[in-house]
């Protein structure tokens, strides 16, 4: 897949040499949040600064999404390299100098680091196009934390025109070491399906539970019944979860109600063992709320497919990463359960997701969508690098 033409050590100075400019666009970003599909200040910030680089770009790309062409000296296939924009519904509560000025959304999972990486890389690569032997499609994506953005850009022809040949897409990792990388071969993150179960039995007065189907009762029953569907229908081979976040039922203490919502979602790294769960919990739930006289109606709705890795892609990410930060940068990794909708691009076209660790250098780590989120900025060169390296690394040298 590779061509080995190129010398990529460079990128790592490089890359540093551009960290200020970096950090300071990621504060500005970061103060200044913009939830799916509404990125429109963030966009145009994306716009100019890729237009400055001189490339053809195209603006309200599945919505609010910013397309920038680079396009080498000579012919040859296209890398996309993806960053997310968007930021989340939540108010942060961080005393960050550069916190969010809206409480109502805050970048709680890196992507304000993630779209300074995609413009670094822009900057690296847009120095070397004439030695480029192909194209190279930024795709700066609104909407990823609602599974959304990706499909609406697709569905506006980011793959085509010119046609990808294989896309590329970085997170930053909190849980790993500035300077590390993970990533694999395969499923990488797992796909998922939102619950939605309506347990319906007969109200009543909570004195005289007698006259009634209890429907907090059955709800109940049938939570801890779908805890078993994982350990006892699923290969102990296959990671799967089956977890509920909602349940919603009743008005007051002494009614029994009529009905309660159960709200929950599957993940899983294949799809057959997605379907197979998604059948599973629509037979268990409706049969434990049969033996109470009561109903279960189960909807479940796929949301985003498994994130796989191409296994050449893979090969490629992991290669330039032991080049540019060492053998033992690169860790090994069994995968995570959270979701991705870079899947959409990967289960259309090869490439490769990987992590590139952001352990904060001092105090605590909080987790990813924490309204006490924040990521080492160290680790943005270390991104902008990688993800440039293995593009120019994929295109290879003009003959």
């Amino acid at each position: 897949m590779a061509d080995a033409g190129h010398d990529i050590l460079p990128l790592r100075a490089e890359a540093e040499a551009l960290k200020p400019d970096a950090v300071a666009l990621r504060r500005d970003i970061h103060a200044h949040p913009e939830v799916g599909f509404e990125e429109t200040r963030t966009a145009a910030i994306v716009a100019d600064r890729l237009r400055g680089l001189g490339l053809a770009v195209e603006t309200q790309v599945g919505r609010t999404g910013v397309v920038g062409l680079l396009q080498g000296g000579a012919p040859g296939p296209t890398v996309l390299i993806r960053a997310d924009m968007d930021a989340l519904p939540m108010e942060e509560l961080s005393d960050a100098p550069y916190a969010s000025t809206d409480p109502r959304a805050m970048h709680a999972c890196g992507h304000d680091g993630h779209t300074a990486i995609g413009l670094m890389a822009a900057t690296l690569l847009a120095s070397r196009a004439e030695a480029l032997r192909g194209a190279v499609k930024f795709v700066f994506q609104p909407a990823e934390e609602a599974l959304a953005g990706a499909r609406a850009m697709i569905h506006d022809g980011v793959l085509e025109d010119p046609t990808v040949d294989v896309a590329l897409g970085l997170h930053l990792w909190t849980g790993s070491p500035v300077g590390t990388v993970s990533t694999k071969a395969g499923p990488l993150m797992a796909g998922a399906d939102t619950l939605d179960i309506t347990i319906r039995g007969r109200g009543g007065h909570a004195a005289m539970p007698h006259h009634t189907v209890d429907s907090i009762v059955v709800a109940a029953h049938v939570i801890a019944a779908l805890q078993t569907v994982v350990s006892r229908n699923v290969s102990p081979l296959d990671a799967a979860v089956v977890s509920f976040g909602q349940i919603d039922g009743g008005t007051a203490a002494n009614i029994i109600p009529e009905t309660v919502r159960i709200g929950g979602t599957i993940r899983a790294f294949h799809n057959d063992v997605r379907l197979d769960i998604v059948k599973r919990v629509q037979d268990v739930a409706q049969g434990v709320a049969q033996s109470f006289g009561a109903e279960a109606d189960v909807a479940a709705a796929p949301v985003c497919e498994p994130t796989v890795n191409d296994a050449d892609a893979a090969e490629l990410v992991i290669g330039v990463a032991r080049e540019l930060l060492g053998d033992s940068a690169v860790l090994p990794t069994a995968g995570v359960m959270g979701s991705e909708d870079m899947s959409f691009f990967l289960n259309r076209v090869p490439g490769c997701f990987f992590f590139v660790g952001a352990e904060p250098a001092s105090g605590p780590t909080y987790s990813h969508h924490s309204p006490y989120f924040d990521f080492n900025e160290d680790a943005m060169p270390v991104g902008g690098a990688l993800i440039a390296g293995a593009a120019l690394r994929y295109l290879g040298p003009r003959a």
